[in-house]
């Protein structure tokens, strides 16, 4: 079973990049992010005729996320992260598709630090752990895939001063994701290349960032125990990022033996 996240950066404007990466890679499953776009601006007709089942929960202008299922529909179990029910940002969705939870996420950014955004960040890291232990708890195969929005390490980013201040990479972001490696969740790409110091995600569209190879990691799959001893194989897919309209994230994807 494969299954990945893109963060696809306008579901409408990068439709025909995404296609061609679904033809070619053919994941099973595929979590997307910042669709930026309504519910009824989903191109549900287009992804269909490609083979896939979809859920969604669409926002105007920001955010939007999405499972995509290939040969299946996906069976929704949630469209919004427990704990907050004034929060109406697009940023979570879950479902079921062959017998496994997929929560796919679009966690908040958090600039500028120090400040309201920053907070919501940590806050929203900290109902996404609750629930997280929760899923844990139940023992069912669940997959957390999505963007986190957190540099994990300081070897996921590459050599800069200018992130500093950043709020990717304070300690609060880092002891979130930090949190949920001690739950018991598995870093899937850090499982798969341990000592790897390029495992970049993410590439700015500024100052000529991709062709420096100048890359955050910001797109994790986490999995639990279970899951973590059948995965088969991870990656990214970087050179979807240096096509010609291209996302300026990647996919990420893991492979798992059924």
């Amino acid at each position: 079973m494969k299954i990945a996240t893109f963060n696809i950066n306008n579901i409408n404007s990068r439709l025909e990049n995404l296609l061609a990466w679904l033809a070619r890679a053919k994941p099973d499953v595929v979590c997307l992010q910042e669709l930026k776009a309504r519910d009824t601006q989903f191109p549900l007709t287009r992804l269909a005729n490609a083979g896939y089942g979809a859920v969604w929960k669409g926002e105007p202008t920001w955010n939007g996320v999405a499972i995509l299922a290939r040969g299946a529909e996906p069976v929704l179990t949630r469209d919004a992260l427990p704990g907050d029910d004034a929060d109406r940002q697009a940023r979570y969705i879950e479902a079921a598709v062959d017998g496994v939870v997929i929560a796919c996420l679009y966690a908040p950014n958090g600039n500028p630090q120090p400040g309201p955004k920053f907070d919501y960040k940590l806050a929203w890291h900290e109902r996404f752990a609750t629930h997280a232990g929760q899923l844990l708890d139940t023992g069912l195969p669940v997959v957390l895939a999505g963007d986190y929005n957190i540099v994990p390490e300081p070897r996921d980013i590459y050599q800069t001063r200018s992130y500093d201040d950043n709020a990717l990479v304070q300690p609060e972001s880092r002891a979130a994701f930090a949190s949920l490696i001690e739950q018991g969740w598995t870093d899937a790409l850090r499982k798969t290349f341990p000592k790897e110091e390029k495992l970049y995600t993410f590439w700015d569209y500024r100052r000529n960032r991709w062709p420096r190879d100048a890359g955050l990691r910001l797109d994790h799959i986490l999995l639990p125990k279970k899951l973590a001893r059948k995965l088969k194989a991870a990656g990214i897919d970087r050179d979807v990022r240096g096509q010609d309209n291209a996302s300026d994230h990647a996919p990420v994807w893991v492979e798992l033996a059924t």
